[in-house]
């Protein structure tokens, strides 16, 4: 089973000085985006508040490939490249029509608010993440080189 895309609309605040978005509103949507990943897994609000608990984004590499303008629609599609008994690694791809204009990596651990451990996922949020589609997009894994 594959996550729902997260579609938003570059709005005017997005723009920076140059006439593009601005690196930060990238990540901005890439991080709506693992907020919907949550909500599929499981990881809601309504979790949050019961439990305590959310994920926490620990490490993060984005590229940035193509500039995005002013009411441009873009979709982010996720994967999940890997997990473990608290840990998600997420893969997210920003498009703009057909054409990917940034990717985002991040690794993501479930954490409990109160103390700053992390905790095991429950096993229903397991079995929601084993039940989506798992792959690894050739650009995951990819370190910073001049």
């Amino acid at each position: 089973m594959s996550l729902d895309p997260y579609r938003c609309t570059v709005p005017a605040e997005w723009i920076d000085y140059n006439g593009h978005m601005s690196e930060a509103f990238y990540v901005l949507g890439f991080g709506d985006a693992t907020t919907s990943v949550m909500n599929a897994l499981g990881l809601d609000e309504g979790y949050r508040r019961s439990s305590a608990c959310s994920l926490y984004t620990v490490e993060a590499h984005v590229r940035y490939l193509r500039e995005a303008s002013l009411a441009e629609e873009l979709e982010i599609t996720t994967c999940i490249v890997a997990a473990g008994p608290k840990k998600l690694h997420l893969a997210h791809e920003m498009r703009r029509g057909s054409e990917l204009i940034a990717t985002e990596e991040i690794l993501g651990l479930h954490v409990d608010q109160g103390t700053g451990a992390t905790m095991p996922f429950p096993a229903d949020v397991l079995a929601h993440i084993a039940a989506h589609e798992h792959r690894t997009p050739d650009w995951s894994g990819r370190s910073i080189t001049a």
